[in-house]
């Protein structure tokens, strides 16, 4: 797949975006101030008590086609004029009107930042659960590693007119959620990096618990020594785990060796980088906490390249409980992340926007759970 391309789950034509033409009539100059004015007269508030294009496009000095073209994220406008026109919008808090969609945007974009296939299939799986049985069409695509789509994205997002949109570990710009929430298309969030919105809707684990009960699992066995190989830092999962491990020390009365933990990214080839790195130190630890199973597969394999011995040598603990995690051998220990359930969780929750239902939380976060299986064991006397 190339990166930024989509692929439609199921088929679903695809409609333009149109606009409705707008009746404008001239107001007879009045003794009264704009305020009451935007109060009283039908032709700046509509039914629903929100302000017209026409009067938003009267407010900055230029036509509804413009102001039309801004809520649609046409290009076609000049950068000072749209800045103006979105300035006016948030101001009055315009927001499109709902209104039927055409037959065949019975679908959702799902947005992965980069596609893993072991990962993302079981995230697949818990959206598809979901939207197959209420006969929901799914536009899948990726950002190539990237936690912002590009500014081309939004373009074919405003022409499909999906049902809503689910982000997997990457997010919007501001500008990009603004253009999204005009046009009624909700956004929910699965594992939100740091600079998502406390107003976005987001669904994730209890990344904090999973750190702790990994961590205590090791220090019970006995180990004093032990690194974490975490995710990007400016992911929430990544730095919740971490804060999860540093509890569990402090609270074992144990200290930490600031270069025994690492950041880097949640697939194989940072487990084997930061693996080999780790194990080849003079002090190397004993143990080390992944941060997902993919990267106990990397330390997996740094570890038989330098001769080590799982868990005789070296305790190996990583993060997902992927299908996989059985199979390998020794069979991984690791943190159950229930990733089907949030997956099908934050879908659920995206079409109940859609639906224009309330959500009564913003954010939910599933119970995490230690799976002990046989990559650890209490360190060797010899260490």
């Amino acid at each position: 797949m190339q990166n930024h391309g989509y692929v439609v789950v199921g088929f679903c034509p695809i409609y333009p975006v149109s606009i409705e033409p707008i009746n404008v009539r001239v107001i007879p100059k009045l003794p009264v101030t704009l305020c009451e004015i935007s109060m009283t007269s039908p032709d700046v508030i509509d039914g629903s008590g929100s302000a017209t294009i026409a009067f938003i496009a009267n407010e900055v000095g230029v036509s509804t086609t413009t102001v039309s073209k801004v809520l649609n994220g046409r290009s076609d406008v000049a950068p000072e004029t749209r800045a103006r026109v979105e300035a006016s919008l948030e101001r009055h808090r315009y927001r499109r009107r709902a209104r039927r969609r055409p037959a065949g945007t019975n679908q959702i974009d799902l947005v992965f930042h980069e596609l893993d296939v072991a990962w993302a299939i079981e995230i697949i799986c818990g959206v598809e659960t979901v939207t197959s049985a209420e006969q929901v069409n799914v536009v899948l695509s990726q950002l190539g590693g990237g936690h912002r789509p590009p500014p081309g994205w939004l373009d074919g997002v405003l022409a499909r007119r999906p049902l809503g949109v689910l982000l997997v570990l990457c997010n919007l710009t501001p500008a990009q959620r603004q253009q999204l929430e005009r046009q009624v298309i909700p956004v929910v969030v699965l594992d939100a990096d740091s600079a998502t919105a406390a107003a976005v809707p987001t669904v994730g684990s209890n990344n904090w618990n999973g750190g702790w009960l990994a961590t205590r699992h090791l220090l019970e066995l006995g180990h004093r020594r032990i690194a974490v190989i975490s995710g990007p830092n400016d992911v929430l999962c990544s730095r919740a785990r971490v804060a999860g491990f540093q509890f569990a020390h402090d609270e074992a009365g144990v200290p930490i060796d600031p270069k025994l933990v690492r950041y880097g990214n949640f697939y194989l080839n940072a487990g084997y980088e930061h693996g080999m790195e780790l194990l080849t130190r003079d002090d190397r630890p004993t143990a080390i906490f992944a941060g997902s199973d993919l990267q106990a597969m990397g330390v997996f394999r740094a570890a038989r390249r330098l001769g080590l011995n799982i868990p005789e040598d070296i305790s190996v603990i990583g993060y997902d409980n992927l299908p996989m995690a059985t199979w390998i051998g020794p069979a991984l220990t690791t943190i159950d992340q229930p990733l089907r359930d949030m997956a099908g969780t934050a879908t659920r929750m995206l079409l109940d926007l859609a639906r224009g239902a309330e959500l009564q939380t913003n954010r939910v976060d599933l119970v995490t759970e230690l799976i002990v299986r046989e990559s650890t064991a209490p360190p060797s006397a010899s260490l």
